[in-house]
């Protein structure tokens, strides 16, 4: 296997160094790309995989596993489980769409924060482990982390599958939960602490946002869009010395994937919002136990 391959090369290098075949600088050299600067956020993540490089030719098969066991992932609909315990189709209740903001008018801010964390693990986890696999690695001949595009490249990949799930004939939700969770698990990744600021953002940010305007879609679109900048940020400070680098321009387009998903999933919630015959969601209703569209 590459990755095994990769490993066993930098113990012989090492090997060697202890037993006088090779320089310590020589093997320093052959083993670092090309310098640049890199910001200090991810200067420990790109120290770490310095002396482990993979090309395209050993990956893409990791890619193809990648796509297809997060898109079945994301064909996982929980909202419909939910739904189904309740003795509901999902699909003929309220808004119809089998997603966290229509569980929650329809059984309650309880209930509806149940299918967030579900739909939010469904997004983040497979991201996660992505970047446990591979954080110890570049791409051949950069700086670029692979975890840094695998992480986002997984997300989209499950959110494709969850609103285009082959299971329920490519009609599924529109992504907003498991597309915070990925930004959730994902942004966590770069400093520990963060998955707390994420969880204030998205408390006071997000579900603020929603409880003062009652406008659910406009809250979560603008959250994705603003967690979205918050990375593209990071990995701009990151890679600004090899901004032009084929993978970093990837990463920046897994970033955008996201954002043309998820606001195109809610293009119907946007020409309704703007006739002003958008659906309300009353944070303080459903916190009063009042349930359905028409209540809100």
């Amino acid at each position: 296997m590459p990755l095994l391959s990769a490993a066993m090369t930098g113990a012989l290098s090492a090997s060697a160094v202890r037993t006088g075949a090779l320089s310590a600088p020589s093997v320093i050299s052959s083993a670092l790309p090309a310098p640049s600067v890199i910001s200090s956020a991810g200067a420990a993540a790109v120290a770490a995989a310095v002396e482990r490089s993979l090309a395209f030719s050993e990956l893409w098969y990791w890619f193809l596993l990648m796509a297809v066991v997060c898109y079945f992932i994301g064909c996982f609909n929980f909202a419909v489980l939910i739904a189904r315990f309740k003795h509901k189709d999902v699909h003929k209740i309220g808004s119809g769409n089998p997603g966290t903001m229509n569980i929650s008018r329809e059984f309650g801010l309880k209930v509806g924060l149940v299918n967030f964390l579900l739909d939010a693990c469904k997004g983040g986890i497979p991201a996660l482990i992505s970047y446990f696999v591979f954080r110890s690695y570049v791409f051949a001949g950069t700086n670029v982390v692979i975890s840094d595009f695998t992480r986002y490249f997984c997300g989209v990949c499950v959110i494709i599958g969850h609103i285009w799930p082959v299971t329920m004939k490519f009609k599924g939700g529109k992504g907003i939960a498991s597309t915070l969770g990925l930004f959730w698990f994902c942004i966590s990744c770069e400093t520990w602490w963060y998955f707390f600021i994420m969880f204030a953002l998205l408390l006071f940010g997000v579900v603020g946002y929603i409880a003062y305007t009652e406008w659910g879609s406009m809250g979560s679109l603008l959250g994705v869009t603003g967690f979205s900048v918050w990375q593209g940020l990071m990995f701009f400070f990151r890679y600004e010395a090899e901004i032009a680098n084929g993978w970093v321009i990837a990463c920046f387009m897994m970033l955008l994937a996201l954002n043309v998903l998820t606001w195109f999933a809610h293009r119907k919630n946007l020409v309704r919002l703007y006739a002003g015959e958008e659906h309300r969601t009353s944070v303080r209703k459903l916190s009063h136990g009042k349930r359905g569209m028409k209540n809100m």
